[in-house]
């Protein structure tokens, strides 16, 4: 007799390895050397901005929306810190920058706790219990918390990089 559990193992297995892919490319990006692209930040800036918006039309979100925007204004806060503690670098090869090791370290850090935490808890439940209970992940505090603080970390260092090549150009017009 076959399980039928069989795709939904190798689902999981190639979906943690594609996470895993993306979280790892992440966090390098995050600790070394990067070459500035232009269209990198607005992308980041324009995702988080339509995330938020999906996250506080979300009727199930409402309510927890204090969790999500007090964070927020830490993230800024971290996003700002993360800006001075990064190294620009002006080059004839282009623009560089090497945001700071210790806050990228940190808040990866937090993303997987909190993945790991949740796959623990949809994991240990049973069959079609973990399908009901995946969705609350939308609305957890918690969640919404580590989200919060994120989003404003990312788009607060994207604004910052945008700003910072605008001024670099208008400094070396010839680049």
């Amino acid at each position: 007799m076959a399980h039928s559990n069989g795709p939904s193992i190798i689902v999981s297995i190639l979906l943690a390895a594609l996470i895993g892919w993306r979280l790892y490319a992440r966090i390098r990006r995050s600790l070394t050397r990067q070459r500035f692209t232009p269209l990198r930040p607005w992308l980041t800036l324009c995702a988080y901005a339509l995330l938020m918006v999906v996250l506080l039309l979300n009727p199930g979100a409402r309510a927890a929306v204090p969790w999500l925007l007090l964070p927020l204004v830490l993230g800024i806060a971290l996003g700002l810190y993360g800006l001075r503690a990064t190294r620009f670098e002006i080059t004839d090869a282009g623009l560089f920058y090497t945001p700071s090791m210790h806050l990228g370290i940190a808040l990866s850090a937090l993303l997987i706790a909190r993945l790991l935490y949740r796959y623990a808890q949809v994991a240990g439940l049973a069959g079609g219990a973990a399908t009901a209970v995946t969705p609350a992940v939308a609305t957890s505090p918690l969640t919404l918390a580590i989200l919060g603080t994120l989003v404003g970390y990312y788009a607060t260092y994207a604004a910052g990089l945008i700003l910072w090549q605008q001024r670099s150009a208008r400094a070396a017009p010839g680049r």
